[in-house]
């Protein structure tokens, strides 16, 4: 295995318990797949179920992949200097928006805010990591595999992504092209360790540290 990321277990049942309990009064923000989410000046959007896309666009024209928050991961302006940042969800997601005041007067969600911006942090190193690897295939597998073990579900074959990338936006995120990408996800499903179900999901088979990714 090229690489795996760790997480803490249990921080998110507790975190996820605070926002369901302190804020069930509030209304959530349900977007579907494939919208644009509003990024709001001194206000923080929370990932309550679902999954978001975080974007930039190169000086080239580029489409930049920066990353991915999923549930209790906090993204927004405040969290952010980059320019042209957009966020979009991939799957149909809730989303809940704290202003900066709210996370100053709440311990509680401050803290939570800081572990989920942890993930967040150890992400972005990880794909930092990935990008260091000279070999693209050890950079497509590698993130296949970051993917899985934060986001994946458990199935008989391994864990399964829930959400979909395309191929273009792989190669953006590993300093590639489209049909280098095409080709090793080609060779690596013909090796048996990536599979594709009936709903054209990816499965990453065959993980030797296999945990419970649930957030």
């Amino acid at each position: 295995m090229v690489f795996t990321p760790s997480l803490q277990p249990g921080r998110s049942d507790s975190f996820r318990d605070l926002l369901e309990t302190s804020y069930e009064k509030r209304s959530l923000v349900h977007l579907s797949a494939g919208s644009q989410v509003p990024l709001l000046k001194r206000n923080v959007w929370l990932v309550v179920r679902g999954m978001v896309k975080l974007t930039a666009i190169s000086i080239q024209g580029d489409e930049l992949l920066l990353g991915l928050a999923g549930p209790n991961e906090p993204f927004g302006d405040p969290l952010t200097n980059v320019e042209a940042y957009a966020a979009t969800t991939l799957v149909d997601t809730d989303l809940l928006c704290v202003s900066c005041e709210e996370i100053q007067r709440s311990p509680h969600l401050a803290m939570g805010l800081l572990q989920g911006m942890a993930a967040r942090y150890r992400q972005s190193e990880a794909l930092l990591a990935l990008l260091g690897l000279r070999r693209i295939e050890d950079r497509v597998r590698g993130f296949l595999e970051l993917l899985a073990n934060d986001y994946g579900q458990p199935c008989e074959q391994g864990l399964r992504l829930q959400i979909k990338l395309t191929h273009q936006e792989l190669a953006s995120t590993l300093s590639t092209t489209r049909v280098t990408v095409t080709r090793i996800l080609g060779a690596l499903r013909d090796e048996g360790w990536l599979q594709i179900d009936s709903q054209r999901r990816l499965v990453v088979s065959h993980l030797p540290h296999q945990r419970n990714p649930h957030r």
